[in-house]
């Protein structure tokens, strides 16, 4: 079964790349926890960011 992927619209043209350079081992471990709960890495990524901004009064901007 194919990982769920984020699908918030896009707005005007792509979105920007954002590179991340982590530990091996930190990778590993929220690999892991993705694919138990088959999701994409990034797409994870996005929904904790998203979390803290709301977390902090902010409504995110997509």
């Amino acid at each position: 079964m194919p990982k769920t992927k984020d699908r918030t619209p896009k707005g005007e043209g792509r979105s920007s790349a954002f590179q991340l350079r982590i530990h091996p081992d930190l990778h590993e471990q929220l690999r892991s926890v993705t694919d138990d709960d088959n999701v994409t890495l990034s797409c994870w990524l996005k929904e904790l960011a998203r979390r803290e901004l709301r977390r902090r009064g902010i409504e995110p901007k997509g």
